[in-house]
């Protein structure tokens, strides 16, 4: 068993999770945890961070841009890292040099967006995707917008996005309030949809784990294969989408060899025509880190 594997697992369902509970998960002593987390943590392996749902933030709109570039990336790849707009940015390897995803209050804003992307001299051409449900995704929960959120709620996201895994104690020396007053908010800002814990891995050639972006067409029982998505360990997001694939994924595994037998049981599933993979080769940005002082209380 790869406990590393095994253990980023369980923070990506649970990033505040205590080590007790993590080393039942995984089935190993308390003490190996402790020191695979403390050690992956410490290298930037993995940072466990809070993202807020994009609904809160007033982002209605959800885009995977491929971007072919002629010549080099770096300046493509810069001006996109730069954007408040993007929340992932990837060097790939297929039909793409660039994949990014945009998030956005509206379709004006989006086409405003990818009109400026358009304009800059090194962009070749760009596919654009629209999400139009997210099935899974760690980054994404279930905001209902019903919560009023004060500036200490605020406060408290803030410093959460920055480490997820902050003791309540710590937070409560921030905030001014005692642990179990924070213990609280947290729970109520998780409950409520406001914000997910989780934990982001290093991804690409030079880390541990690869991944990989497949687009889907589909032909048959659609909610069969989008089902096949959900429940796969190996699936670290999946979408409906609007655009040239009927559903997007992203497969994350630790060898060429485990991702292309992961391909294989996506094309062999029944109602997928045709699959096409592109390999992230290295991803550039992904950060999910907003400012709120600008989002009105709720």
């Amino acid at each position: 068993m790869d406990v590393d594997a095994e253990l980023v697992r369980a923070l990506q369902v649970d990033g505040r999770a205590s080590v007790q509970t993590l080393a039942h998960r995984v089935g190993q002593s308390r003490a190996v945890v402790s020191a695979r987390l403390h050690a992956m943590l410490a290298d930037g392996t993995v940072r466990v961070v809070a993202a807020v749902d994009p609904a809160f933030l007033g982002q209605h709109v959800l885009a995977h841009v491929s971007i072919r570039t002629d010549g080099v990336v770096d300046t493509v790849a810069g001006y996109l890292r730069g954007l408040d707009e993007t929340v992932l940015v990837s060097a790939v390897g297929g039909a793409h040099d660039l994949v990014t995803e945009i998030r956005v209050g509206s379709m004006a804003e989006l086409h405003e967006l990818l009109a400026d992307i358009r304009r800059l001299r090194e962009v070749g051409e760009i596919n654009t995707l629209i999400y139009s449900t997210v099935v899974k995704g760690f980054f994404v929960s279930d905001y209902r917008g019903d919560l009023s959120l004060d500036d200490t709620d605020l406060a408290l996201v803030e410093l959460l996005q920055r480490d997820g895994r902050m003791t309540y104690r710590a937070l409560g020396e921030s905030v001014r309030l005692s642990p179990s007053a924070v213990t609280t908010r947290v729970q109520r800002l998780i409950d409520g949809g406001v914000i997910r814990i989780s934990a982001v891995e290093a991804r690409g050639l030079a880390h541990r784990q690869l991944s990989m972006g497949v687009g889907l067409s589909l032909t048959g029982d659609d909610a069969a294969v989008v089902d096949a998505l959900r429940s796969a360990r190996g699936v670290d997001f999946a979408a409906w989408t609007l655009g040239r694939f009927d559903a997007v994924a992203t497969l994350v595994e630790p060898s060429a060899g485990a991702l292309y037998a992961h391909l294989e049981r996506l094309r062999s599933l029944p109602g997928v025509a045709h699959v096409e993979s592109w390999l992230h080769l290295a991803v550039l940005k992904e950060d999910y880190a907003r400012t709120l002082r600008a989002v009105p209380p709720r």
